[in-house]
């Protein structure tokens, strides 16, 4: 009797352990190849970027720091900009999984030695923007499949020569978001660059700050990509004709040169506000706009300032080309102190800007149409 207990015992714990490691297999199978949330969570956390493709693809060169810059964030290393602190891991579970799974077919046949070439001018001329109020679950689900996660495009047919990151300063104007997207993406396409949306968004607790957000977009954009022509855009501004190209000359560009709103007029010679495109070299050598504009207004001839400073010049298309519709909003409350802050700025040139900008990173979301980042700025509005 007590040998057939052994036997069974043994026998027992044989089938015990044969169940564990079957468990054990079928968990690791769901883990790589399910659909339960430890895949989920991992696919997203990757952060896809639509630059990692086959060299066969016709895409543009791999982007290293894509997925390492997510890693460091988890590690507290921020190795690129030390003045950044990380608050939290950017949480991208939020990211509608629907449409993030669709991507532009990376094997269409392209001639990868041909560039593509800017539109021809006689191709284009006026044309009206569809302000049609919708939500953006709508925007996303007309535009997301001819894009890639993040609001990012690249064509097929050709390789880009222009690598676009447009860059949208935002608080609290989802209204104009949606409007704005369902707009520039198709605009952009027919341009045949490659682009990226990114939309900076500043937390609340101070008054708004346009050029520091602007700052932080171009910092952040460059941990993707080292793209080679920013656009800054305020997300209420529509290009009215597509003969307006979307990419950086040699001399600064300002783009909204005539507002419907300023009746098609350019307000004064050195204004550069609205839309306007730098190279990633014209940035670097105003050290970015200062962050010590709070409050509306002023930072954009700040910019104007720097631009003179550092020999550079005002560029624009005439003004029947660069003309764009200011969509209706609420006047923002005036900076008090900005013509104290551009009186003194030409001596803080050196010292306030992408150097000196102190920010946190609360969450970075890749949508359908656009890639956005929470952003707390740290540096004081006590004496801007």
């Amino acid at each position: 009797m007590m040998v057939i207990s052994k036997v069974n015992l043994l026998r027992l714990l044989g089938a015990a352990v044969c169940l564990l490691l079957l468990l054990n297999f079928v968990g690791f199978r769901t883990s790589a190849d399910g659909d339960g949330a430890s895949i989920r969570i991992r696919r997203v956390h990757k952060y896809a970027h639509i630059y990692n493709r086959n060299s066969t693809g016709g895409g543009l060169p791999a982007a290293p720091l894509a997925p390492s810059s997510v890693l460091n964030q988890e590690q507290g290393i921020r190795n690129s900009t030390p003045t950044v602190s990380v608050i939290a891991l950017a949480n991208f579970t939020s990211i509608p999984q629907d449409l993030s799974t669709h991507k532009p077919n990376p094997n269409a046949a392209a001639p990868l030695h041909v560039n593509c070439t800017d539109p021809d001018p006689r191709d284009g001329g006026p044309i009206t923007p569809n302000t049609t109020l919708e939500s953006l679950d709508i925007i996303e689900a007309e535009l997301g499949p001819l894009l890639h996660p993040g609001g990012a495009y690249q064509p097929e047919d050709c390789l880009a020569k222009h690598h676009v990151a447009i860059v949208v300063p935002f608080r609290d104007r989802y209204a104009h978001l949606s409007v704005f997207l369902r707009n520039i993406h198709p605009f952009l396409m027919k341009q045949r660059i490659a682009y990226r949306i990114f939309i900076v968004e500043q937390t609340n607790g101070k008054p708004f700050n346009r050029a520091a957000m602007m700052n932080i977009g171009y910092l952040e954009a460059l941990k993707l990509y080292q793209w080679d022509c920013f656009i800054f855009h305020d997300v209420d501004l529509l290009p009215l004709d597509d003969r307006n190209l979307y990419n950086c000359p040699r001399q600064p560009r300002h783009m909204s040169v005539a507002i419907d709103t300023l009746n098609f007029k350019l307000p004064y010679r050195t204004i550069f506000g609205g839309v306007s495109a730098m190279t990633r070299q014209h940035f670097q050598a105003v050290n970015g706009f200062s962050n010590s504009f709070f409050g509306w207004g002023g930072e954009d001839d700040d910019m104007s300032n720097r631009l003179k400073h550092a020999n550079l010049f005002i560029s624009r298309y005439p003004i029947n080309i660069a003309r764009y519709m200011m969509l209706k909003h609420q006047k923002e409350k005036a900076n008090p102190k900005r013509f104290e802050n551009l009186q003194n700025g030409m001596g803080k040139i050196e010292m306030d800007g992408i150097n000196s900008i102190k920010y946190s990173i609360y969450s970075i979301k890749e949508f359908p149409t656009f890639t956005w980042y929470l952003a707390e700025l740290k540096n004081s509005d006590k004496k801007s």
